[in-house]
């Protein structure tokens, strides 16, 4: 129980913040009629991309979230999708091949075996989850920072954004992308991702909600332009810091 103690005090605080952002604060800051609809939706978008601001300005490239020993890891790691279990997309490894686009010099599409012969590296971190329930997973794969730098992405770009097999998307901003726990994850535990956690390669982000690390990736690319993702564009805070 201490071992996750932090966590939970850090959904403590976002709900006690979120639920003392009543209509009464609301229209005393803003002045506007809340009972409008497009006015509540407005004041809240503003907070939100404020609040981004806020974590990208306090984010460390540098800082390391925790890791653990092989002895902590959640047996079995939940599976947690906007789908069931059944549902999760099963792709061909043989004929997959991951797309590029965006601000990229090498747009070259990269197989599963390709992916496999750069750098590897694990790692033992907790997933924590916007629902309220952490888990400790063994994931390993590429260093993201190390991918992109292979492929000649342009890391002054402001964003990275996914595509997923199973019609999901998310982004993640360019600082984060370089974080060195950053992982194109290709294995959980010892053998290849089962498709349960994103076969062929999910995102392993452990400084962020599990929400930005998007599973069955099949397109990466860098912009400039905001990408918004599934989870943010109905309202979820875009930066998401765990």
């Amino acid at each position: 129980m201490s071992e996750i103690q932090p966590e939970i005090e850090r959904i403590e605080r976002r709900l006690f913040l979120r639920q003392a952002l009543s209509v009464g604060a609301l229209t005393m800051l803003t002045g506007c009629d809340l009972t409008d609809g497009n006015a509540v939706d407005r004041v809240l978008s503003t907070m939100s991309k404020w609040n981004d601001g806020v974590q990208a300005a306090i984010f460390s490239s540098t800082r390391l979230a925790p890791t653990y020993a092989e002895s902590e890891i959640t047996t079995p790691f939940p599976f947690n999708a906007f789908y069931t279990e059944a549902e999760a997309p099963v792709v061909n490894g043989d004929s997959y091949r991951l797309q590029l686009s965006g601000k990229i010099a090498n747009k070259k599409p990269w197989t599963i075996a390709e992916l496999r012969t750069l750098p590897h590296e694990t790692q033992v971190t907790r997933h924590i989850c916007v629902e309220g329930w952490s888990a400790i997973g063994k994931w390993g794969g590429v260093p993201f920072k190390t991918f992109l730098e292979r492929i000649g992405a342009d890391t002054t770009a402001k964003y990275v954004g996914f595509k997923c097999a199973d019609k999901y998307y998310s982004s993640i901003d360019m600082a984060t992308a370089l974080h060195p726990q950053t992982l194109l994850a290709l294995d959980y535990g010892n053998e290849a991702l089962p498709t349960k956690y994103g076969y062929p390669m999910k995102l392993r982000v452990p400084t962020k909600l599990g929400f930005k690390n998007p599973k069955h990736i099949a397109e990466i690319f860098v912009t400039d332009d905001y990408p918004g993702g599934y989870w943010e564009d109905q309202g979820y805070n875009w930066f998401s810091g765990s």
